[in-house]
């Protein structure tokens, strides 16, 4: 009889410990997940993206535009060069970084300040394992002007002014602006191409013809063309990756008179 009431005794005292092994588990749990829903509220407050804020484009009394003899049009030391805005036939780029020497064509002969800035951003890029290259530099007004008859030879003159300049109108003369890799809207899918969408104004680039700014620009999109313009000038028109032409910042046209 004493046995059978010890084993009793034992099994009651081992119901108890059990369920409160049992009751300690559920309070713990519930302890632990509202900690956890707790640090995921935090982590996603803390991931919400800022609201962005809308760049400030300078009115036509802040910008300061330079008169001169040579017909530049330079806007806050920036020179403008599009369909509005064309350049002398016998421009070419100060200080090239390789001398023209005559030549028409010349990767490399874009000014020397360009190329620095294009070099440390090609070493940079380097250290990921990605490579870019200056397909396309300087042209002289006879090279652009060859092409672009080329062009409209090709595909018609309404054709061609989507996408190639006329001479005198193309920014390859300026000695500020270069096509890299590939010239093809397919560069844009390229690891490449994403990271210097993403990356070029850190340098003092520009992507010259955004997409999505074609009537705005007067061109197709060229997600391989950069244009040099300073780093202070190129954080703004990079706008979080929502790229602002030069045009919509000076509030420039960009049109051909006929």
């Amino acid at each position: 009889m004493r046995k059978k009431k010890t084993k009793k005794n034992i099994l009651m005292l081992f119901l108890i410990v059990l369920l409160l092994v049992v009751s300690s588990y559920f309070i713990v749990s519930k302890v632990f997940l509202a900690k956890n829903q707790e640090s995921e509220e935090t982590m996603q407050e803390q991931q919400k993206e800022e609201p962005q804020q809308e760049v400030e484009t300078p009115s036509s009394s802040e910008t300061q535009e330079e008169e001169n003899n040579s017909g530049l049009k330079i806007v806050d030391g920036i020179l403008i060069v599009n369909k509005s805005f064309p350049l002398p036939e016998d421009y070419v780029p100060e200080d090239p970084y390789e001398p023209l020497n005559g030549r028409d064509y010349c990767s490399y002969c874009v000014t020397k300040e360009t190329y620095e800035h294009f070099k440390e951003m090609q070493t940079d890029i380097e250290v990921l394992g990605l490579n870019i290259w200056i397909q396309s530099g300087y042209r002289s007004y006879n090279f652009q002007n060859g092409l672009y008859n080329n062009y409209v030879n090709r595909d018609g003159k309404d054709a061609a002014d989507t996408y190639s300049a006329r001479p005198g109108h193309s920014e390859h003369q300026t000695g500020l602006a270069f096509d890299l890799n590939t010239i093809s809207s397919d560069f844009a899918y390229t690891p490449e191409g994403k990271w210097i969408h993403n990356n070029a104004y850190l340098y003092g680039f520009i992507l010259r013809y955004p997409e999505g700014k074609e009537n705005i620009t007067g061109y197709m999109y060229e997600p391989w063309h950069l244009r040099y313009v300073g780093k202070e000038l190129a954080a703004k028109l990079y706008n979080n990756g929502d790229w602002i032409t030069l045009e919509e910042y000076f509030d420039l046209p960009s049109t051909y008179n006929d």
